[in-house]
């Protein structure tokens, strides 16, 4: 790593992609630090929170390793970004296989696609997850977004979906069925839906800009 690199901690909790977001992080130049010890990421200068498995298990793998209070501290308090089911897990409540309490840092919940809205604009069955590239439309003008296009493709894999109680906190939709949030914002903290890390040039530049970002929401209007 060059030195003085930005040094970006990645929340190990045993159900990350945490190869491929490390590898693009140093990719564009940065020190990806991957930890499962708050007090080793306490010393980073921004957080990424990703996230793949069943909420409820995520939930209890935060907790067996006292992650909990420095995921609430640190998306209040740096750069942070969440990513998949680690925006997901910012929310208060999610029904995936039950109901299962969140980290309650966003208003709002996550929900299973409903089968009857799983259809294309042509009657046609959708699959279930939610698996594969698809457009980003952005509502906001986001650090985070420059440089990418308007309905730039983006990698997903979900089988839920974040409902957020406040329609401000939305910054992207995708649309599979119906439109859906794919990325939401406020103050410091960025998350979305899709996998910047294996969504190409566009992914690539979304992680670079925040690498780059100070944490300012930076002004929002329709796009």
């Amino acid at each position: 790593m060059r030195p003085g690199a930005t040094r970006v901690g990645i929340i190990d909790y045993g159900m990350g992609n945490l190869y491929s977001v490390a590898k693009a992080v140093e990719h564009l130049g940065a020190s990806a630090v991957v930890s499962d010890r708050a007090e080793v990421l306490a010393g980073t200068d921004r957080i990424i929170f990703p996230g793949v498995g069943a909420f409820g298990n995520c939930m209890a793998a935060l907790e067996a390793r006292e992650l909990t209070d420095f995921v609430r501290v640190a998306a209040q308090t740096r750069p942070f970004l969440g990513i998949c089911l680690g925006m997901q897990l910012l929310m208060e409540s999610s029904e995936e296989h039950g109901a299962h309490a969140g980290l309650g840092l966003l208003p709002g919940r996550v929900l299973a696609f409903p089968p009857g809205a799983m259809r294309d604009r042509d009657g046609r069955p959708l699959k279930v997850p939610h698996m594969g590239w698809n457009e980003l439309h952005q509502l906001v003008a986001h650090p985070l977004f420059a440089g990418i296009s308007q309905d730039a493709h983006f990698y997903f894999v979900h089988s839920f979906y974040v409902e957020p109680a406040n329609p401000e906190l939305l910054a992207a939709f995708a649309d599979y069925g119906f439109p859906f949030c794919a990325a939401v914002a406020v103050d410091n903290l960025f998350a979305l839906q899709c996998h910047p890390e294996k969504s190409g040039e566009a992914g690539l530049r979304l992680l670079g800009n925040f690498l780059a970002w100070d944490g300012g929401s930076g002004p929002a209007c329709g796009i």
